[in-house]
């Protein structure tokens, strides 16, 4: 079998944790499988559907380095949804409802009182032909609900969840087509996923009763459904929503606001909900050798900001400088800038704070006690500065104050950097320079 497989966002905002779950996983099982990646514009609500979306849904994806290999638009596919709409009204299985939301609401809450599900009574199906005319005259516009096949159950095999099995009889005849002539997501989804040779829709278990559903639109177009697997869904920590910090769980919140890298954010969301470890993997072709779909488990994925806050650090650590070489923050820094730093970083953007130690302007932290500590400091300090300066100096101003341990350390390096804790000092001094760092030392900033 040709794996086939899509990711269809809708266009109507940025994309979240959740929309990346689903990317990641299609594109991973499909590069895994040697297959095809389409990705589809669900963009047939004209309304909320925005072009900047569809472009930052593809600077993301691209950002991520989840690469497609086929781009396709539901708004340009429309008279491919008309055709199987019209197949479907002459086999029977598409009939017009007139029902207003409020009148269904209604009957919904009637049955319920009655201790009955809220399934759709079909009452539409014993409309005749001057019944219809008649809610034409009044201007009553229908819409069309996909008859399902009652007499069976819909079966098939998850991928993941193992053997499913939906009673249709208890489900609502699902609508396909509103009022206003528009589509919603089932009919075209399934009509893409013919067209276009799906194999596999890997999507979350949200959609489990929406396969059962789809199974028997598939079966009534004549054509054979795709092997499904639902994963699990994300859940925030606390089983909250995702926190201000994560913006929501968008992408653009994870780069832009919290500096997070696309490397851990594709190790952590790829094996979230499985049976195998969050590692922090540079590259996605560790995540693509190990994917399995029977390594995933039922139970819900916790999303913990925490735990991918230590992955991303964990890839920062180990990231070569050729791979961040080309930042704008780095301009003009080298790889022993880069070397000194990255054990100290947790986001990205944590490394602005260590070029403005290296560049300035920086205020010194200095306590009274400690002026003329620092003073004679300055005066010992060597006019050109290597790698073995810092020893050299801290050697010098121990013999000639006394001073040793945190006593002797902590006050340079709060002078030198602001800062109590962070790179070794013998790496950031030359990079600081003499000139800077005499400043420093005598309280006058640079």
């Amino acid at each position: 079998m040709t794996v086939n497989v899509r990711f269809a966002p809708s266009p109507t905002g940025l994309l979240h944790v959740g929309n990346v779950r689903a990317a990641l996983l299609n594109w991973l099982f499909a590069r895994q499988q040697n297959g095809h990646f389409l990705l589809r514009f669900d963009d047939t609500d004209a309304e909320r559907s925005q072009q900047i979306y569809i472009d930052a849904i593809r600077e993301d994806l691209r950002w991520l380095g989840l690469n497609w290999d086929h781009e396709a638009r539901q708004s340009e596919r429309l008279s491919q949804y008309q055709a199987a709409a019209d197949k479907l009204r002459e086999m029977g299985r598409l009939y017009p409802c007139y029902e207003t939301p409020e009148e269904l609401g209604l009957k919904r809450r009637l049955q319920l009182g009655r201790g009955l599900p809220p399934v759709y009574d079909r009452a539409a199906l014993l409309l005749g032909d001057a019944d219809r005319a008649r809610f034409e005259a009044e201007g009553k516009k229908p819409h069309w609900r996909f008859k399902l096949d009652t007499t069976k159950r819909v079966e098939w095999h998850d991928l993941i969840r193992g053997p499913q099995s939906i009673d249709p009889a208890s489900l609502s005849d699902p609508v396909l087509i509103r009022a206003d002539g528009s589509f919603l997501y089932m009919l075209p989804s399934t009509v893409d996923d013919i067209d276009f040779a799906i194999s596999h829709v890997v999507r979350g278990e949200d959609h489990v009763t929406n396969s059962g559903e789809q199974i028997q639109i598939f079966e009534a177009l004549g054509k054979k459904p795709p092997l499904f697997a639902h994963y699990p869904l994300l859940k925030a920590k606390g089983g909250g929503k995702f926190s201000k910090r994560a913006g929501s769980g968008s992408i653009r919140a994870l780069r832009d606001e919290m500096g997070l890298e696309a490397d851990a954010i594709n190790s952590f969301i790829a094996r979230l909900g499985s049976a195998d470890s969050i590692e922090p993997f540079i590259g996605l072709e560790p995540l693509i050798a190990a994917f399995d779909f029977s390594r995933f488990s039922r139970s819900s994925a916790i999303f913990d900001e925490d735990e991918l806050d230590q992955i991303n650090a964990r890839i920062l650590h180990q990231l070569p400088f050729d791979r961040v070489a080309m930042r704008p923050e780095l301009d003009g820094l080298g790889e022993d800038f880069w070397q000194a730093v990255r054990n100290n970083l947790v986001h990205w953007k944590d490394i602005r704070q260590w070029v403005r130690v290296v560049r300035g302007p920086l205020s010194p932290l200095i306590d009274a006690e400690d002026r003329s500590f620092l003073a004679e400091a300055a005066e010992l300090l060597p006019p050109a500065l290597d790698d073995e300066s810092w020893k050299s100096w801290t050697t010098a101003l121990k013999n000639s104050t006394g001073r040793k341990g945190k006593a002797l350390f902590l006050p340079l390096r709060l002078a030198l950097t602001a800062k109590d804790h962070g790179p070794e000092m013998a790496a950031l001094l030359p990079m600081i320079g003499a000139v800077s760092a005499q400043k420093r030392l005598r309280g006058e900033g640079a």
